[in-house]
């Protein structure tokens, strides 16, 4: 089998491309919302967080839990999550395409792996559950041989089980 060996060429807009520079404004999202999402993340973030709602607590007695205190909690939290929901969903698309890529790239390499599987993120849930189907097939033919180091991919299922169906030369196909 060939080896392929293939050249990225950057597309226009493309952080790899240093003629054409990413948008400012995305790149400082980017940067901006990375990090956030990191400092979220972080137990003093959280310890944080407990300490703002401690001292609110503290301090209800002092302006006799009126409504306006209990107002200040709720504002500041609902604001906080909004945009936390916004930042943090930014963060978790791009490390999940970056996660896919690498997959993508496992998959790829590898020439015994399946690249019916690269960007099944985009199949719907009816097609993944046809594909967990062959993923099933696999694991029993692994089972059935007892050897943990064995593989199968997915046209060795297909093979094997279109050789069970089909009769062999000089033998009646029995039902």
């Amino acid at each position: 089998m060939a080896n392929l060996t293939f050249v990225f060429k950057p597309i226009n807009g493309s952080p790899m491309n240093n003629k054409h520079k990413v948008k400012s404004t995305s790149r400082i999202f980017n940067r901006f919302s990375t990090r956030v999402t990191r400092l979220a993340g972080r137990p003093i973030a959280t310890m944080l967080a407990f300490c703002v709602v401690l001292v609110w607590g503290i301090t209800g007695p002092f302006f006799g839990f009126s409504d306006t205190w209990q107002l200040v909690i709720n504002t500041g939290t609902t604001v906080v999550t909004f945009l936390m929901v916004f930042i943090i969903q930014q963060s978790v698309n791009k490390d999940t395409i970056a996660i896919q890529l690498k997959l993508n790239e496992l998959i790829a390499c590898h020439e015994r792996a399946s690249n019916r599987v690269i960007d099944i993120e985009d199949l719907t849930e009816e097609e993944l559950e046809v594909l967990k189907k062959f993923y099933v097939k696999l694991s029993f033919l692994a089972q059935r041989e007892g050897d943990l180091f064995s593989s199968h991919s997915i046209d060795e299922a297909d093979e094997y089980h279109k050789k069970k169906v089909r009769p062999s030369k000089g033998t009646a196909k029995t039902t």
